[in-house]
């Protein structure tokens, strides 16, 4: 038993004779079994960049002509976490996240209009105006869902050049064609090169042929499955530069092409993206990446899966969807009340990155309790003082182990939902440790710590939470408890004057609003349940 609680200890930076060794476990775990599910082979894979230590990694960011809806606030928050987590295990990471401005059609055809100066004609507004006013909602939406910002946040419009020299490499390959000032890339040409196209999305070629053939119906392609990496725009088109073959766009997949190779090499990390970017927009980047330079981008592609809502995928048609905004408020008839930010990131942190996740308000509402249930874990946990170090036992044996097993899922595709599960096995510890349960009061000091640390780190730092209570502009915690302890003066009077049925009916009120009321011998206290 002391060699395998030795080992536990060892694995999390922690001595039995009470020595932390913060930085040790950092470097225990960085270096560790890290796996991810590779989309591109379709297995789950051991995680080793291509340079020690250091991590490159690309997420394809909104396109800003509309308010982010829910369903691209899931993805980058899954990769907000993504990101945390290779962070906190001690790599250093360039995290690379583009804003679309330019060359994003409308139904993703290689013909219309783009979609932001499509919004510009409706707002009568500059296209460069749109493009800010959506920025910065979208700005302003990643702050309320504390998501980190990137290291480099690189907008289309800003590697016009960048992306012009990719189609010239394109065509020096004699992957791409030109057809009346539009260059095209041959998919047919690349597939007998490579035979690699589909790999990713899981496509076959042939049948793209006929999957396309209607729908795109372009007589200046070689084949249908052929897609626009330069356009040639007419007059009326609003978003055009100078090319050497005409006045025109980019297309929306060379985009991230260019911009992941300026800031991460030929060859990196890891690329990102909700699952619905699989095909077309990753498969082409993939083809226009070694079209250009003879690889592949990225060494691990990961997906993030959709949002539903009442067990079907959102759509405006059918009034099956809501806002952030609208689920902030309460204002929708898909929710009973409104819900905080952080109780939605709760709730997300609930399904597997890769997994579907449904809301609804039963869903939410559960969150909600699980959210104050570990936060007011948390918040005891985090006072309790240094006590005098005892001799490591069988609970502190079990307590480490599911601790490091907190871990050992994150490090398991990053398991948001499964850390989370162990997390909750460790609040009944802390709760019995307040109450002060006999066999809970000889927890050793090392174990305590080791209990505050990592909920401090599991909970802020990789799932990115916030203590909504404690991080109030308005002071909120310090305001509640406050009101909260005249509560329990009104009712301790109650109760001394024997005047039960108030004593009860402030309890039983608090309990409506899910806060518990517990009597113990040395008096009354609160908690949020």
């Amino acid at each position: 038993m002391h060699i395998m609680l030795k080992g536990i200890l060892s694995k999390l930076g922690l001595s039995d004779d009470n020595t932390s060794q913060l930085e040790a476990q950092k470097e225990s775990i960085a270096m560790s079994g890290l796996k991810v599910y590779n989309s591109l082979t379709k297995k789950k894979e051991k995680f080793t960049p291509l340079q020690k230590g250091l991590v490159g990694m690309y997420v394809c960011g909104p396109t800003v002509y509309s308010d982010v809806h829910l369903g691209n606030i899931r993805t980058f928050i899954s990769f907000d976490v993504i990101y945390r987590y290779l962070k906190y295990s001690g790599y250093k990471v360039r995290y690379v996240r583009n804003i679309t401005d330019v060359g994003h059609l409308v139904g993703d055809l290689d013909t219309g209009e783009d979609k932001i100066a499509e919004r510009a004609k409706l707002e009568n507004l500059e296209p460069m105006e749109v493009v800010q006013k959506y920025a910065n909602g979208f700005h302003e939406m990643m702050s309320i869902f504390n998501v980190s910002p990137p290291s480099i946040e690189p907008r289309a419009t800003g590697h016009i050049i960048e992306q012009i020299e990719m189609v010239q490499k394109i065509l020096d390959n004699k992957l791409a064609y030109v057809k009346n000032g539009s260059v095209y890339f041959d998919t047919i040409k690349f597939n007998k090169k490579y035979k690699s196209y589909g790999q990713l999305s899981g496509r076959v070629i042939e049948e793209l042929f006929s999957e396309t053939r209607e729908l795109k119906n372009q007589n200046e392609k070689k084949n249908p499955a052929d897609f626009a990496i330069w356009m040639k725009a007419d007059e009326r088109h609003l978003m055009k530069w100078n090319s050497p073959w005409s006045v025109g766009f980019p297309g929306w997949h060379l985009e991230c092409s260019a911009m992941s190779t300026k800031y991460l090499g030929e060859k990196f990390d890891i690329h990102g993206g909700g699952n619905d970017l699989k095909f077309p927009h990753h498969e082409n980047e993939v083809a226009q990446n070694m079209g250009a330079c003879g690889c592949t981008p990225a060494q691990y592609w990961l997906h993030s899966n959709m949002l539903l809502m009442n067990g079907k995928k959102m759509s405006k048609s059918d009034g099956n969807t809501i806002t952030a905004e609208q689920l902030f408020s309460g204002e929708s008839e898909h929710v009973s009340k409104g819900y905080s930010p952080m109780v939605i990131r709760f709730f997300l942190m609930q399904a597997h990155y890769r997994s579907t996740i449904d809301l609804s308000d039963e869903a939410l509402s559960a969150a909600e309790k699980g959210y104050r249930k570990v936060i007011e874990a948390n918040r005891f946990l985090q006072s309790i003082k240094a006590v005098t170090e005892t001799t490591i036992n069988e609970i502190d044996t079990k307590v480490n182990q599911t601790i490091a097993s907190v871990y050992d899922e994150l490090d398991d595709d990053f398991n948001t939902p499964k850390a989370l599960a162990r997390i909750f096995e460790l609040v009944p510890v802390i709760n019995s440790f307040k109450d002060g349960k006999e066999e809970f009061k000889n927890l050793s000091q090392s174990t305590i710590a080791n209990l505050q640390k990592c909920f401090s780190e599991v909970l802020f730092d990789i799932f990115g939470l916030q203590d909504e209570y404690e991080s109030g502009s308005n002071n909120l915690s310090a305001s509640l408890d406050g009101v909260m302890q005249l509560v329990l003066e009104l009712r301790q009077q109650a109760r001394a004057n024997k005047d039960w049925a108030t004593s009860d009916k402030i309890r039983d009120t608090l309990a409506k609003e899910n806060i518990v009321i517990k009597d113990g011998k040395d008096g009354s206290s609160w908690s949020l349940n």
